[in-house]
């Protein structure tokens, strides 16, 4: 069956053609890994399941857009870092993350401080990011939200990983300009 196939690659063909066996053999390979990532950076299990079942929708509906050059692993990281990052913009799931916190540290209540950090909306950080150029975006992207090392997301832009050591320090020295 499925199972036998031994390339992620050819496992998007399939799945690039409707296949639901290569599907679930793809979940069965790359799934429980993607779980526990996402909980490293979300402490709320709810909010994580059902990033990991946006991420294997959006792999069943954009396996075709898969480029071959580009890691598989990677590829996949960068759709669920961005679902998450989605998820957590949402006012309910601020709120959760909020109770959720508070309750790990043993309080019934929020502090002040975790109130106010869940309230930020980085406005002059977001226009600070969307007037890099795309490159440093890119890289910004890969690196920091979506916590890639360096040459995973060499491997994922598809540049030298001193490329994008370069880029990261460039787009580090725009924004702390831009912002103090």
């Amino acid at each position: 069956m499925r199972e036998n196939v031994t390339e992620d690659r050819d496992l998007l063909l399939l799945i690039a053609g409707g296949d639901r066996g290569a599907f679930e053999a793809f979940y069965r390979r790359h799934g429980v890994w993607l779980t526990m990532r996402l909980r490293y950076r979300c402490p709320d299990p709810a909010v994580v399941d059902d990033v990991v079942q946006e991420t294997f929708l959006d792999v069943w509906r954009g396996a075709a857009r898969y480029r071959d050059d580009v890691d598989v692993a990677g590829w996949l990281w960068r759709i669920g870092a961005r679902r998450l990052v989605d998820a957590m913009r949402g006012h309910g799931a601020r709120q959760r993350l909020t109770r959720l916190l508070a309750r790990l540290r043993g309080r019934d209540e929020p502090s002040a401080e975790e109130q106010v950090l869940a309230g930020v909306e980085h406005g002059d950080l977001a226009g600070a990011l969307a007037r890099l150029s795309p490159e440093l975006r890119a890289v910004m992207q890969a690196t920091v939200l979506d916590g890639l090392t360096t040459a995973e997301a060499a491997a994922l832009l598809g540049i030298p990983p001193g490329t994008v050591k370069s880029r990261a320090l460039r787009a580090r020295r725009q924004l702390r300009q831009e912002l103090t």
